[in-house]
């Protein structure tokens, strides 16, 4: 149903190196112009030229099957004819209205509101930051602060949570927050649920007790040393971490432990978001409720910058203009976002994830029978993590063999990312709209890959 979406197929290497020579020329010519901050481009060396739905064309002509999807923000692929054609209707719209409201940004919101879950159905506000996810997860902190008045946060091992200050204070990644100017001292950071690499090391049972009776002893033993924050947050299915999914029932334990003791809890659903895993939201896999919701990625519907956060009525407390921007009135962003929930609920995109997921899983837990470095497959939706070991039984780390796989993949047309605590994680976030052919031909790529590292 989705093929017309898509560039084609599968891969088609043309030159006989890369990256090829057009790809080379403007590698040059960034690196004589932009700063040494780049990153991407170092670990994937190519220049895009064009892209439509699973697949990305360098300039040199070469096609490779794109597993990154922009960071998760291509949810529907590439240039979505859909989404594309569906804008043209809205020529001569204002691309920038700070706040002020528009049709546009009225049907959005309304639509969105109604692809709520229930629960939450009824009882949100909106409201619309910066660009990024990063500004998102900032206006989070700042409205839990103002409404519970309290300056502590909780967060979580393995979370990434965006490079802006706040954002980053509640990052765990140690070599992100080396070298940074002064960050918030007010956060702590709890073990997160991670069933293959459960910090508890209680390896013969189900990861995720430990978790939660430490986190209840950091909030209320009276000695534990950490002031009662004023939030929590918490990505429901890590990304950059892993692609860790914690184990059931876990997200709930935790959520009642912090709303018991009157603390808030923010969702981070940046990436998991917006289908990623097949619902609006990776927690509604569970029965956990938050009472912020940080959004960004996929709501732009064909990569528009475009963040928000969702929350409970009765937590709008602060003042008008109390957490501005200039962009966060993106006009084309919140169109194609309508027309992108629009796309999901008409071709019934969260079965086809569903379908497409299955696969995909089935796929790679046959692969990993077959190589030894392999140590877990785990995944939901349309995110998946690949984790490599030097040895099964005392699971240490492989990043080398993560960085190898990655590498080959790229040479045979395939696009990968690597995450993890260790950076020995092989992450896939296909488009919502991969079809089975993209998959098979990825998939082989991928074992091929395997195959040459090993």
């Amino acid at each position: 149903m989705f093929k017309k979406y898509h560039l084609a197929e599968d891969a088609k290497i043309k030159t006989s190196s890369i990256p090829g020579p057009k790809s080379i020329a403007l590698l040059k010519k960034q690196e004589e112009l932009e700063s040494q901050n780049r990153s991407y481009p170092r670990g994937i060396p190519l220049a895009f030229g064009r892209a439509k739905g699973s697949v990305v064309e360098d300039v040199d002509g070469n096609q490779y099957i794109d597993f990154i999807s922009g960071c998760g923000v291509f949810n529907l692929g590439h240039n979505n004819s859909y989404i594309i054609d569906g804008l043209k209707k809205s020529e001569g719209l204002i691309t920038q209205a700070v706040d002020f409201p528009t049709e546009a940004k009225i049907v959005f919101m309304e639509k969105l509101s109604k692809m709520l879950p229930p629960s939450l159905r009824g009882n949100i506000r909106i409201n619309f930051g910066g660009p990024t996810g990063s500004d998102a997860i900032e206006a989070a902190l700042k409205l839990a602060r103002i409404v519970k008045g309290r300056q502590g946060i909780m967060a979580f091992q393995g979370g990434y949570h965006g490079m802006t200050t706040g954002a980053l204070s509640v990052t765990s990644r140690i070599a992100y927050r080396n070298g940074s100017i002064p960050l918030d001292g007010n956060v702590s950071f709890m073990p997160y649920c991670s069933p293959y690499r459960c910090p508890f090391a209680k390896n013969a049972q189900p990861c995720g007790e430990e978790c939660i009776k430490y986190f209840q002893n950091c909030l209320e033993n009276p000695h534990s040393g950490i002031s009662k924050p004023a939030a929590i947050l918490l990505e429901p299915v890590q990304g950059e971490g892993g692609t860790y999914i914690p184990t059931k029932g876990w997200l709930e334990k935790i959520v009642e432990i912090a709303h018991r003791n009157d603390v808030l809890v923010i969702f981070d659903e940046v990436q998991s978001g917006f289908f990623r895993t097949g619902k609006l939201f990776a927690s509604e896999h569970t029965n956990a409720l938050p009472d912020i919701v940080a959004m960004s990625k996929g709501i732009g519907g064909n990569g528009y910058p475009l963040s928000l956060i969702l929350y409970k009525k009765e937590l709008d407390v602060w003042a008008p203009g109390t957490h501005i921007g200039t962009f966060r009135g993106n006009q084309l962003a919140m169109a194609a976002g309508s027309l992108a929930m629009e796309f999901i609920q008409k071709f019934n995109v969260e079965d086809h994830v569903k379908e497409m997921s299955s696969l995909i899983l089935e796929r790679l837990m046959s692969i990993k029978k077959q190589f030894f470095n392999i140590g877990d497959v785990r995944g939901i939706g349309m995110m998946f993590g690949i984790e490599y070991v030097k040895n099964k039984e005392t699971k240490e780390p492989f990043p080398e063999m993560a960085r190898a796989v990655k590498k080959r993949c790229y040479e045979n047309g395939l696009l990968i990312e690597i995450g993890g605590y260790y950076g020995n994680v092989l992450r896939f976030l296909p488009a919502l709209i991969i079809t089975p052919d993209l998959i098979a031909n990825g998939l082989a790529i991928f074992e091929k890959a395997n195959i040459q590292a090993s």
